[in-house]
């Protein structure tokens, strides 16, 4: 049997690792020019949340001091190095335009070429691959600078002026603590909580274990507890982790809860009637599911994938990988990435078990 992976991140790349390991034919398809590459594009100062000892992939561990935390630049350089380190058969540059069942094959479609398997398993990213604007935000005076998260790399970006930061999520308090270095900064949206503890901290290597437990094994699909958990996540993003309320409180950025619902003579509207003068606006509002390339009914109302830890059983020989709350908390994370990409390229292995069965009987 054969299988094609659509997208060459830590989640394509941990289940072509399995896949190999199983004996499996596959091809992993990426958009980007190399392995990597989605990585580089985030902004320059981010770092994982977890320590290099946990980030590591199967079969080869992340380099350095097991206890740093890795850049964006290091996670790029090691995911291309793990592609190479494995020989892993990817086609880079090469973006999947449709997806769909034809028979009992699936066909993937690149541009004018259509690429058939038996198997295919979309690994395209945690929260999608579209990035996330309100409809309003074309209304805003075209003065104001405007960057999704996506497209924000450093302070220097920014004019002059206010910055207003919308989304309290881990990525919106990490740029507002550090545009507020150089401008006044607002941030506003929901606060949804922060860990208990601050990455690099003392006490962390007693932490982490812990915590990694209750995200892999007790925190999952499986468990009551998990479900309002997965709700938040796949709808309004995670807890802050490494900027905390005091530290947003010591730089002197605005905290504000109410939301942006609009714009008011070019400004930002928020929800209490203010309308902010700002000369900046950084979107952290995340981003969407859109699997309208996908075709057949293998999306929920809710937009995300009728699977159960990747398995879609309405649509035999589709998988996914990478999903935020996948099986559990930790996979979306590179310490939790793993174990998803091994039972997804098991399940795909019994089919291939079952076909020769069925072929020699």
């Amino acid at each position: 049997m054969s299988t094609i992976i659509i997208g060459a991140g830590q989640a394509g790349l941990a289940t072509g690792y399995h896949l190999q390991r199983l004996g499996e034919s596959f091809t992993i398809l990426d958009g980007n020019a190399r392995a990597g590459d989605q990585w580089r594009s985030h902004w320059d100062s981010l770092r994982l949340y977890s320590p290099a000892k946990y980030d590591g992939l199967p079969g080869l561990p992340f380099p350095g001091d097991p206890w740093h935390y890795p850049g964006k630049d290091e996670v790029a350089d090691y995911l291309a190095s793990y592609a190479a380190h494995f020989e892993l058969p990817i086609r880079p540059s090469t973006r999947a335009d449709r997806l769909e069942r034809i028979g009992d094959q699936w066909i993937v479609t690149v541009g004018r070429e259509q690429l058939t398997a038996d198997n295919v398993v979309v690994a395209t990213g945690t929260f999608g691959r579209t990035p996330y604007l309100p409809d309003y935000a074309v209304d805003l005076d075209p003065a104001i600078r405007q960057l999704h998260s996506s497209e924000y790399q450093r302070p220097g970006q920014l004019k002059d002026g206010p910055v207003l930061v919308v989304g309290g999520s881990h990525s919106g308090t990490d740029i507002a603590y550090e545009v507020s270095q150089t401008h006044p900064t607002v941030l506003c949206g929901r606060d949804p909580g922060q860990v208990p503890f601050t990455p690099g901290r003392p006490g962390e290597k007693l932490v982490w274990p812990v915590l990694l437990f209750l995200w892999r094994h007790v925190i999952t699909r499986r468990s009551p507890i998990a479900k309002a958990a997965m709700e938040d996540l796949r709808h309004h993003g995670g807890p802050m982790i490494r900027v905390r309320r005091a530290d947003l409180r010591e730089r002197g950025v605005e905290r504000v809860l109410d939301r942006v619902v609009g714009v008011q003579d070019g400004r930002p509207l928020l929800a209490d009637g203010r309308a902010l003068d700002v000369a900046n606006v950084v979107w952290a509002t995340g981003f969407q599911q859109v699997f309208d390339w996908i075709k057949g009914p293998v999306i929920g109302p809710d937009g995300w994938p009728k699977e159960f830890r990747g398995v879609v059983a309405e649509a035999p020989g589709l998988f996914f990988c990478g999903l935020c709350f996948q099986y559990a908390f930790s996979s979306m994370v590179l310490p939790g990435v793993g174990r998803d990409a091994a039972y997804v390229a098991e399940r795909i292995a019994a089919r291939s078990r079952a076909d020769r069965s069925l072929a020699a009987a």
